[in-house]
């Protein structure tokens, strides 16, 4: 019953910036549940030593990288390519790769705009648009394929510093998510989006990385901690499996409640 639901065996992935982070976290949960999955990032050393650790871990599925650059058109037409040359399914498309940009509000460059928003969100829209036709191959009435789009806890609620243009590109991921969840549902293809609050990656370890700011960090979470690998895998697994079939144009905290933590205290007195 419970591999029925939370199984993946013979499912094919594709996880974007998948060589660290949350990327990394959602392919070794993908890899945990059974699924062959292929990472890609723009630094192919880096890829491929990921995979190598995954695979070493003696998971039921395997891990597989190539470099793949989302961040301008003929990057995404490699990327794209490169799938097709190694599978002629896939099941799950989880756009993960992304860029952040900080810079106090005087100092934040024009440039910055283009760079973030263009990943960001149209780097998902693209690498959705180019591989819906494998996906819909690939999907069932009762299995449908799944688009996993990654958002933030920042496109939720006004919580970010100096991060204009990033928290802008995730709320309209999160927004992205519901037209192409819309859009796609006639093709059998679920499209939702996770919203993270902050997770030990190399986007966070300015903040993360250092014991007295993680202090800071796990104190102001209602949950008392940052986010985990295991969290981000079991929401995957979730989300990609028999489990979440019936769910799409959701957008899902993964956060610790930061984006319910809004002004409890308007009245308090003491």
């Amino acid at each position: 019953m419970l591999n029925q639901l939370f199984g993946l065996d013979g499912k094919v992935a594709l996880v974007t910036g998948g060589a660290t982070g949350i990327g990394r976290m959602a392919a070794t949960g993908l890899a945990g549940a059974g699924a062959r999955v292929m990472i890609c990032s723009r630094k192919l050393e880096m890829c491929e030593a990921t995979a190598a650790e995954i695979n070493s871990m003696g998971l039921p599925g395997s891990v597989e990288a190539f470099r793949g650059d989302v961040g301008n058109e003929e990057g995404i037409d490699a990327i794209v390519d490169d799938v097709r040359a190694r599978t002629d399914h896939l099941h799950i498309l989880m756009n993960n790769a992304g860029a952040t940009w900080g810079a106090p509000y005087p100092d934040f460059p024009y440039k910055s705009w283009d760079k973030v928003m263009g990943l960001n969100t149209q780097g998902i829209f693209h690498m959705t648009q180019r591989l819906t036709p494998m996906l819909a191959a690939s999907a069932t009435d009762d299995d449908p394929a799944r688009v996993i789009n990654v958002g933030s806890v920042m496109g939720l609620a006004p919580m970010g510093l100096g991060t204009y243009a990033y928290s802008a590109s995730k709320a309209a991921v999160h927004h992205l998510t519901k037209i192409l969840a819309t859009e796609l549902a006639g093709q059998r293809i679920t499209v939702n989006a996770i919203a993270p609050g902050p997770f030990p990656s190399n986007m966070t370890a300015f903040a993360t990385g250092k014991e007295e700011t993680r202090a800071k960090i796990d104190a102001a979470n209602p949950l008392g901690r940052v986010g985990r690998p295991d969290d981000i895998a079991g929401l995957l697994v979730f989300l990609a499996a028999r489990s979440g079939a019936y769910i799409t144009g959701a957008v899902i905290p993964t956060d610790g409640g930061l984006h319910v933590e809004t002004i409890k205290t308007l009245f308090h007195t003491e």
